[in-house]
C-alpha cells in the first residue's frame, strides 16, 4: 500500500482474493454460448483474439520473471545489490490485476465501439498512426504525469506503492494502485483507440502495441543489464528512443531523475537525466564474476517442485508447497515440458538462488533431474570423493546436523522410542545416539534390527530391543505409512528422519517437521520457501553446509562419514540458527 492511501487505491475485486478471475466469467460464458449456438463462422477476429491475448500476456510476463530471477541469481550483471524479501513478493503477487482490467475493457470496447468488430488483421496506416501517437503524445504526457506523481501529495497517496520496490523485478512495472493504473490505461488507449475510431485500426496493431508495452515494461524493471552496447553503436540516436534497465533502476533509487516512459528523450530535454546513467550502464553491462563461498546442490523432487523453484512462479515459491494455489492444476503441462527438457537436454546444474549472510555468499544450483532420476546421482557425493581423492572443495550431506535436530526434537525425559522404517543413515545415527544415551530403541522388523545391532557400540546394544508388542508414544523413522500410523497409540509424536514430511492421517497425534531450523535475521535475499517448510526456515541438511563452510572444517561428510553431532549443533546455534521447537 501507499504510505497514505488515497481514494480508489484498492482494486475493485481485491475482496475476492484468489477468485478475482470470476469477474471475467460473464465474458467467457458469453463466448462459449456464442460458439455453441452460432459456431465458429459467426466469430470475428477481434472477438476471437481477446481471451488468447490475455493468456499470452500472462505467459509473456512469466517468461520475463523466470529470466530475471535466473540472471539476478547469477549476479554477473546485477544493478542494485540489495535484498529481495517476502514483503515485496507478496505486494507484487497482484501483477495480474491489470490483465484482468484490460480484459474487461476489451469486451466493453467490443460492445460499445462498432469499428472494433470490423477490424481486419492488418492496416499499415493504422500501425504508423499508433507508433506516432506513442512517440509523441503518450511519451510526453506520461513524462509529465510521472513527474506529478512524485509531488508529495500524489506520491504519498499513490506512487509510493510502486516505489516500495527498490530492487525491481519485471512485474514491479505493473504494481500500482487502481486509480493510477486507470490513468496509465487511458493513456495507452490513445494509440490503439484513435486508429480504431478513424477506421484504420487492426487486430495485429493492438496486439503488437500491447506486447511492446509489456516487453519494454518488463525489460526496464529487470535488475540486471541486458541491452547490448552494439545497438547504440549501430544507431546512436537509439539512446534517446529506448531506455535500459540501469536507466530506470536509477529512478527507483534516486527518485527525482529518469522519469521517461521508454524513451529518455524527454529527460534530456527537461534536464532530468541522472548524471550517472551512462556510467552505471557501462559498469553493469561489463559485469563482475562472483565466486560463492558455498554452493548448495539440489534437484527437483517431483513435477510440482518445478513451480517451487525461485525461477518459477513467485506466488507459489513464496509459500510452503503443502499450501497449493488453486491454479496449480491448470499449469501442469509446463511441469511435464520441463521434465522432458531436463531428460533430453539437462546435463549441467544452473544457478537458481543467491543468499547472503553478512559477508558470506551462498548459491543454490539445481540439477535438472527429479527423484525418479536418482539412480543417476552419486550417493551423497561418496563416489565423487572416491574418484577425486584430492578434491579441494568439501562435500557435506548434512546428516550430522539433521541427526542433532531429530535428537533435540525428542521430549526431555523420554525413556523409549519406536524406530520405524530405519533404512537411512540419519535414522541409524539417531538410534545409535539414543542407545548411547541410555534411551531404549524398540524395533519390530527383524532384518533392520539385526543390521542396526551390528552398528551400535557393544556396550549400548542392551538399549536396542526387538519387540512386536511394545509401542511407545515417540516414533521416529524415514517413511511411516498409513498402516503403521494406525498402530500408534493416541498422543503419539511422529518425528520424521527423512527429507520428506509424513502424511498426517491421525488427528489425535502430533507430527513434527522434517529436520529444519529457523535462519538468522541477518540472512538476506530469502523470499522463497524451501519445499513444505515455512518462510525463513531451512532444512538441517542445507544449514549443515553453511556451518561447515563458516567454521572452515576440513572433512567431507558423505557416505558413512558424519560430523560430531554435538559439535555441529553448537556451531549452528552460535551462528544464529534457531530450533523450530524445544524438546
Amino acid at each position: 500500500m501507499a504510505t497514505r492511501p488515497g481514494p480508489l487505491t484498492e482494486w475493485p475485486w481485491q475482496w475476492m482474493g484468489s477468485f478475482k478471475y470470476l469477474v471475467l466469467a460473464p465474458a467467457a460464458l458469453h463466448t462459449a454460448h456464442r460458439l455453441v449456438t452460432k459456431g465458429w463462422g459467426d466469430m470475428n477476429l477481434a472477438y476471437a483474439t481477446m481471451l488468447p491475448a490475455l493468456l499470452l500476456r500472462m505467459i509473456h510476463n512469466q517468461i520475463w520473471i523466470s529470466l530475471s530471477r535466473h540472471q539476478t541469481a547469477r549476479r554477473k550483471h546485477i544493478i542494485v545489490d540489495r535484498s529481495l524479501e517476502f514483503d515485496q513478493v507478496d505486494r507484487e503477487s497482484s501483477w495480474d490485476d491489470q490483465i484482468i482490467f484490460n480484459g474487461l475493457f476489451f469486451y466493453l470496447a467490443y460492445v460499445a465501439v462498432p469499428n472494433v468488430s470490423q477490424m481486419p488483421v492488418w492496416r499499415t496506416e493504422g500501425v504508423i498512426i499508433t507508433a506516432l501517437l506513442h512517440i509523441g503524445p503518450v511519451e510526453f504526457l506520461y513524462y509529465w504525469f510521472h513527474r506529478a506523481l512524485h509531488h508529495h501529495f500524489l506520491y504519498s497517496r499513490y506512487h509510493s506503492h510502486h516505489h516500495a520496490s527498490i530492487v525491481t523485478e519485471p512485474i514491479t512495472s505493473v504494481i500500482h494502485p487502481f486509480a493510477e493504473q486507470v490513468v496509465y490505461f487511458l493513456l495507452f488507449s490513445i494509440p490503439t483507440m484513435t486508429p480504431t475510431f478513424m477506421g484504420c485500426g487492426s487486430v495485429l496493431a493492438v496486439v503488437l502495441y500491447i506486447t511492446y508495452i509489456d516487453f519494454m515494461n518488463n525489460m526496464g524493471h529487470c535488475n540486471f543489464e541486458l541491452v547490448p552496447k552494439r545497438f547504440f553503436h549501430a544507431f546512436p540516436p537509439l539512446k534517446y528512443l529506448m531506455y535500459t534497465p540501469s536507466f530506470h533502476s536509477l529512478h527507483h533509487t534516486q527518485f527525482r531523475t529518469n522519469y521517461s516512459l521508454f524513451m529518455p528523450f524527454y529527460d534530456y530535454i527537461y534536464n532530468t537525466m541522472d548524471n550517472s546513467t551512462d556510467e552505471l550502464y557501462e559498469r553493469t553491462l561489463k559485469g563482475t564474476e562472483e565466486t560463492p563461498d558455498l554452493v548448495h546442490l539440489t534437484h527437483m523432487t517431483n513435477l510440482r517442485s518445478t513451480y517451487h523453484l525461485r525461477v518459477g512462479i513467485a506466488s507459489i515459491a513464496s509459500r510452503p508447497s503443502d499450501n497449493p494455489v488453486w491454479y496449480m492444476w491448470m499449469i501442469w503441462p509446463v511441469a511435464w515440458l520441463s521434465m522432458v527438457l531436463a531428460w533430453v537436454y539437462g546435463s549441467s546444474a544452473f544457478v537458481v538462488e543467491s543468499l547472503n549472510l553478512k559477508k558470506f555468499k551462498m548459491q543454490t544450483w539445481a540439477i535438472p533431474r527429479y527423484n525418479f532420476h536418482a539412480k543417476q546421482l552419486n550417493g551423497s557425493g561418496e563416489l565423487f570423493t572416491q574418484k577425486y581423492p584430492k578434491l579441494r572443495v568439501r562435500l557435506v550431506d548434512g546428516s550430522g546436523l539433521a541427526t542433532a535436530v531429530v535428537l533435540k526434537s525428542i521430549p526431555l525425559g523420554t525413556k523409549q522410542v519406536f524406530l520405524c522404517r530405519s533404512s537411512s543413515k540419519l535414522a541409524h545415527a539417531t538410534a545409535t545416539a539414543l542407545c548411547e544415551r541410555g534411551v531404549q530403541v524398540i524395533m519390530n522388523q527383524k532384518k533392520e534390527y539385526d543390521m542396526l545391532k551390528s552398528r551400535v557400540p557393544e556396550n549400548s546394544t542392551v538399549y536396542l530391543k526387538f519387540s512386536s508388542d511394545e509401542i511407545p508414544q515417540i516414533w521416529i523413522g524415514d517413511n511411516i505409512d498409513d498402516k503403521q500410523q494406525r498402530r500408534a497409540p493416541s498422543g503419539t509424536i511422529f518425528i520424521p528422519t527423512s527429507h520428506f514430511p509424513l502424511k498426517k492421517t491421525r488427528k489425535d497425534c502430533t507430527y513434527l517437521s522434517t529436520p529444519a531450523m529457523k535462519i538468522p535475521e541477518a540472512m538476506q535475499n530469502v523470499h522463497t520457501c524451501e519445499n513444505w517448510l515455512p518462510r525463513r526456515v531451512m532444512s538441517a541438511w542445507r544449514i549443515a553446509g553453511i556451518i561447515h563452510a563458516q567454521e572452515g572444517w576440513n572433512m567431507h561428510e558423505c557416505g558413512d562419514d558424519m560430523m560430531d553431532i554435538e559439535k555441529v549443533w553448537s556451531a549452528a546455534i552460535r551462528h544464529g540458527f534457531i530450533p523450530l521447537s524445544k524438546a
